[in-house]
């Protein structure tokens, strides 16, 4: 783990630390935001690499997990939200295409829930977009692209609902 990482790290757990609600996470993602800008930064902490997603940063206090993304070509994901969590994601190279969704019809134990497209937008190099919780979004990609998404919380799928399109 590099020492900007480290530094970002400790920056974003006193953030969180003071502000833990939506307020706080905006600040973070402005300074995710300002990270993504160091050129130098990208090239090191997101290298080209085997694995798509690699753990950059974990706070034992505070539980949330700071990871480096790096896809080859293109990639589509089903809308999702984070569960209890929160996620902010950071463009570093490359564009990703995210879907945001309303809910239209809850899921059940029995049945998966529905959602309806709302908006499409992009997200480009040096800019991140906040999810909390409950916020269904889809991302996708037509290239390569990295990008660093912080997680509010255990990384997987836990507490996650399956949605179908409609």
């Amino acid at each position: 783990m590099s020492q900007r990482i480290q530094e970002f790290g400790r920056r974003v757990h006193d953030i969180l630390s003071a502000e833990p609600g939506p307020s706080g996470r905006d600040r973070v993602r402005s300074l995710l935001e300002e990270l993504l800008q160091d050129e130098a930064f990208v090239a090191e902490e997101l290298a080209p690499q085997e694995e798509q997603r690699r753990v950059l940063y974990k706070d034992a206090e505070l539980g949330f997990v700071v990871l480096g993304h790096a896809f080859p070509g293109p990639r589509r994901t089903k809308p999702h939200d984070h569960g209890a969590y929160w996620a902010i994601y950071g463009q570093a190279t490359g564009t990703t295409f995210m879907d945001e969704w309303e809910i239209v019809e809850k899921a059940t134990a029995e049945r998966p829930g529905k959602v309806r497209k709302i908006t499409t937008y992009e997200l480009t190099p040096g800019h991140a977009r906040t999810y909390n919780e409950g916020a269904m979004h889809s991302p996708w990609r037509e290239g390569p692209a990295k990008m660093i998404r912080i997680e509010g919380g255990p990384i997987g799928r836990e507490g996650q609902i399956e949605y179908e399109i409609v």
